[in-house]
């Protein structure tokens, strides 16, 4: 097949979805690559690198023009209408963006939306959203570490001693368990809560404290357990202890990091306005759910603000941030994905009995096939 990787054009996207180490393996595999100019050049990969390995430089049309186009995010309006109808599109396109998949399916396009993958053992090498939550959840720590005035490990010098910061978490799924590995080999004192009892040891193995909010009923019980890996909305009597607890762990605390995501909905409100008001001046707040809305209402996404002398951070593309990695990580993801679709011989071919490929195809034949939200 002949596929095509452009380069990303939404605002502050730096990753791309093929790296020299994925295309040489797609052109041992006998398919034929075009690379955009320039598209690997924010992941600091140079178009010498891809033509090294045997790649074809291109223009936007080039690559929009193949049969089998590699994305990093959904295509603008204006990408959309540079591709072919019947080709196919792989990448992470947001399965909750009704209206977006269904431009794609008004073009005849065939596209694949990465996180909707199944969150099971054998789909883990193509985990699209837990590779690119563990690079969030580290870059949070570092940025915390940027605009906490005070140093994050205990230090005893000659002038005096300097306490170690006290760091908590909230929400630890992928993100944030890293956040709190990062945060642990930086010297903090970590906290940590999470709705789902299944993560209460790993958060103690990483050497943080987990908070406990016990569970009053058979509905609260259920509703943590999740499903997929993520947990469901909480009942408000839940919500209400739990906001307690935070609330009173949050005042002690000098650097949060909120990371709490439920797919196609609002982020939850873990961090109210009246508990950043009581916080310690100087404290920093980093929400990583700033794109669904935050886990504090007082955050504002892609912005610094400080209120009550609390600093508000809401990235909402944290892995952006650790471009090299963060592709070649997501183009590895790509290409265990492109296994289940194409033939040894490099055809295309799409088994809707593969669990998998089933649950990753948004729309196919101008008909969307699986709707969300």
């Amino acid at each position: 097949m002949h596929i095509g990787v452009p380069l990303e054009t939404q605002t502050r996207e730096t990753r791309v979805a093929a790296t020299p180490e994925t295309i040489k393996k797609l052109i041992g595999q006998g398919h034929q690559v075009t690379v955009e100019r320039g598209a690997g050049a924010n992941a600091s990969i140079p178009d010498s690198a891809y033509e090294a390995v045997g790649a074809t430089l291109g223009n936007a049309a080039d690559a929009f023009g193949a049969e089998l186009i590699l994305k990093v995010v959904a295509p603008s309006d204006g990408e959309l209408v540079q591709i072919n109808r019947a080709a196919v599109l792989v990448g992470m396109l947001n399965p909750f963006d009704s209206e977006r998949i269904g431009k794609m399916a008004e073009q005849g396009i065939t596209a694949f939306a990465l996180e909707a993958a199944p969150r099971t053992s054998r789909a883990q090498s193509l985990d699209v959203l837990s590779s690119q939550a563990n690079i969030a959840g580290y870059k949070a720590v570092l940025l915390a570490a940027h605009h906490y005035p005070r140093f994050m490990p205990m230090l005893m010098t000659a002038a005096g001693t300097v306490k170690a910061a006290r760091v908590l978490v909230l929400g630890a799924g992928v993100a944030g368990l890293q956040a709190i590995a990062t945060a642990k080999r930086l010297g903090a004192v970590i906290e940590a809560s999470d709705v789902r009892p299944a993560v209460k040891e790993q958060i103690e193995s990483l050497g943080a404290k987990f908070i406990d909010v016990p569970y009053e009923t058979d509905e609260e019980r259920a509703c943590a357990e999740g499903v997929g890996g993520y947990a469901r909305p909480m009942p408000a009597s839940w919500m209400q202890r739990q906001a307690q607890a935070v609330h009173e762990r949050a005042k002690q605390a000098d650097i949060i990091i909120t990371t709490a995501l439920i797919p196609g909905r609002k982020a939850p409100i873990l961090l109210s306005a009246e508990t950043v008001a009581q916080m310690k001046p100087g404290s920093v707040v980093i929400d990583l759910a700033a794109a669904q809305g935050g886990n504090c209402p007082l955050t504002v996404a892609d912005q610094v603000v400080i209120e009550h002398g609390v600093t508000l951070v809401g990235p909402t593309n944290l892995p952006a941030q650790v471009a090299a990695d963060a592709s070649a990580l997501y183009a590895r993801n790509v290409l265990d994905f492109l296994k289940l679709v194409t033939t040894p011989e490099a055809a295309l071919t799409i088994n809707l009995e593969d669990d998998i490929v089933a649950a990753c195809l948004m729309c196919r034949d101008g008909q969307i096939v699986r709707k969300n939200g």
